[in-house]
């Protein structure tokens, strides 16, 4: 399933190749946290953290090196019929990686409140005020079904931000050629053991902790 795009206009879905040559290539390793488990309490536990980057984020991982292997060989062999059949593993797998590496970075203990500067001029521009923004990224992110991402993205062919649903683990630039900025994971394992079901509660408790300083890196970087 591609992501959905929640802005109008004449934003296009577009599928990347993907991931190129497996031939040569070193495994994918399971990045740090730039913080312990517990430094973004009371708003996300350590419980969670520990869990959802030691375990899920780990599982992605692994899987995904599995699954390139397994490709390496379908690409050695040119078995054409076990590379398509590889694809969404890759999909998943690879979109819970990337995803992830982004969103640990996307949140720190010392977050929260609004951004400066040129991304907030930005948000401004885009949706009016930073209040719409939040109530506009949150709303979509309450609004996903079952489970997905929450994101907003930059559209470099248009020059704007742009907010997108994403399903599952679909990676944002790899399905709708979005910039990913920053991402909010509404998988139930990133907050069912505090929130339960309430996901509403989870996402008023993250903007708590949204590290604008990254967010506002990875919008400088996108521009150049």
């Amino acid at each position: 399933m591609l992501c959905r795009l929640a802005s109008a206009g004449r934003s296009r879905a577009a599928l990347v190749a993907p991931w190129g040559c497996l031939v040569a290539r070193q495994k994918h390793t399971l990045p740090d946290l730039p913080y312990d488990y517990g430094a973004l309490e009371p708003h996300i536990s350590a419980e969670i953290m520990q869990l959802h980057h030691s375990k899920h984020h780990a599982t992605y991982v692994n899987n995904l090196n599995v699954t390139e292997e397994k490709y390496k060989e379908a690409l050695a062999k040119g078995d054409v019929t076990a590379q398509v059949s590889l694809q969404p593993a890759l999909k998943f797998n690879g979109g819970g990686h990337i995803n992830h590496t982004i969103f640990w970075t996307n949140l720190s203990p010392s977050g929260g409140g609004e951004p400066k500067g040129e991304l907030m001029e930005a948000i401004k521009r885009d949706f009016g005020s930073f209040a719409n923004f939040k109530e506009k990224l949150t709303a979509v992110s309450v609004g996903v079904q079952g489970s997905g991402w929450g994101w907003l993205g930059y559209n470099k062919e248009q020059g704007r931000l742009q907010i997108a649903a994403c399903a599952n683990q679909d990676p944002l630039q790899g399905t709708t050629g979005l910039i990913p900025l920053l991402g909010i994971d509404v998988w139930e394992h990133a907050y069912y053991l505090q929130y339960k079901n309430v996901r509403p509660d989870y996402l008023k408790a993250i903007w708590n902790v949204i590290n604008w300083e990254n967010v506002s890196q990875r919008y400088e970087s996108c521009r150049k």
